[in-house]
């Protein structure tokens, strides 16, 4: 069974790499294609029904766009006119609209929490992370209407910070703080294709240190949380210094890629866009905040700090995080000095 999922893992990898590498419109819908063919089996769990159910309705909504976008292209080809005054923007918007319905950006937003509600966490870590980079890579090549994408990027904060206060769930958490970040990905590719990846890279490695927490306690629902004085005080310390960061709160690492987007759109006078992203941001902190209170304030029976950290992960991990912080501490410092 392993060397099973170690083969679609690759193959789903080699269908990534097809679509971002492609010169051909056809070539990135094979990539993409393959990279929805080789995950669907990752996701198909014989002992739980449910799971199965979430990987067919995955693979139904994965479907209709990459038709979509192949429509799209079949009208780029053909030069069907399509009766508008600027008839090259339609098929960018198509394209554009079918690959937001695959990444999941609002309002297509709905199959997301639905998908991932009872997938495990190492596949909610790859449709967060892996199964974006080859559709925000494509994104950024057909980006022509910056007013069509800055409503999806507004929206896309919006329905994340919202559609997080009032659930119990970690993973629709994790779901609904992806939807949030994915519009400030979208935002950061109107100014600058380097930011964007940028952005991608650090919020990949957050999410991922993140989940691999939640995978490696077991944790599913924030009242879980309620019971983290069994662990050690490193053990929620590690995990509060990510939702810090992953939240965006300055001076953790996080908040850099969100301080050079507020800066290089404010330098293109989008300034009314870039207020209304940062004030609807705010919101996120609230169940980041909620997470971290449950973890440490309630049903604490912990009274002296513990410095006898149990494994060798935390002997790693700790280190890493604080060293993350302090170079961010670093870096924001000389982009003040560059100011």
């Amino acid at each position: 069974m392993n060397l099973n999922k170690h083969l679609f893992l690759s193959s789903m990898m080699m269908g990534s790499m097809l679509s971002i590498s492609s010169n051909s419109w056809f070539g990135v819908w094979m990539g993409l294609e393959k990279d929805l063919l080789s995950f669907i089996p990752l996701m198909v769990n014989e002992k739980n029904m449910m799971i199965n159910e979430s990987s067919m309705k995955y693979f139904i909504l994965q479907v209709m766009a990459p038709t979509m976008l192949l429509f799209s292209i079949l009208m780029i080809l053909m030069k069907i006119p399509v009766g508008w005054e600027k008839e090259e923007m339609m098929p960018s918007m198509m394209i554009s609209s079918s690959l937001l319905i695959k990444t999941g950006a609002a309002p297509f937003q709905f199959w997301f929490p639905e998908v991932m509600k009872p997938s495990s966490w190492i596949n909610c870590l790859i449709v967060m992370t892996w199964q974006k980079i080859a559709l925000m890579m494509v994104m950024s090549y057909c980006i022509e209407n910056p007013q069509f994408i800055s409503s999806f990027s507004i929206l896309s904060i919006f329905i994340g910070a919202i559609g997080g206060l009032n659930q119990t769930s970690l993973r629709q958490i994790m779901v609904y703080s992806s939807i949030s970040h994915l519009g400030w990905l979208i935002g950061s590719m109107m100014v600058s294709e380097t930011l964007w990846e940028l952005y991608f890279t650090i919020y990949s490695t957050l999410s991922s240190i993140m989940i691999l927490l939640f995978n490696q306690s077991n944790l599913f629902i924030i009242n879980q949380m309620f019971m983290l004085s069994s662990y050690s005080m490193e053990y929620k310390f590690i995990m509060i210094l990510s939702m810090m960061s992953l939240g965006g709160l300055p001076p953790f690492l996080g908040f850099l890629p969100k301080w050079l987007i507020i800066q290089l759109t404010v330098e293109n006078s989008m300034t009314l866009m870039i207020s209304t992203m940062v004030i609807l941001t705010a919101i996120n902190f609230y169940y980041y905040m909620q997470m971290k209170f449950s973890s440490i304030i309630l049903n604490n029976k912990e009274t002296p700090w513990s410095m006898d950290i149990q494994t060798w992960k935390f002997k790693i991990i700790l280190p890493m995080m604080v060293m993350i912080s302090n170079l961010c501490l670093i870096s924001t410092s000389s982009l003040i000095s560059n100011i």
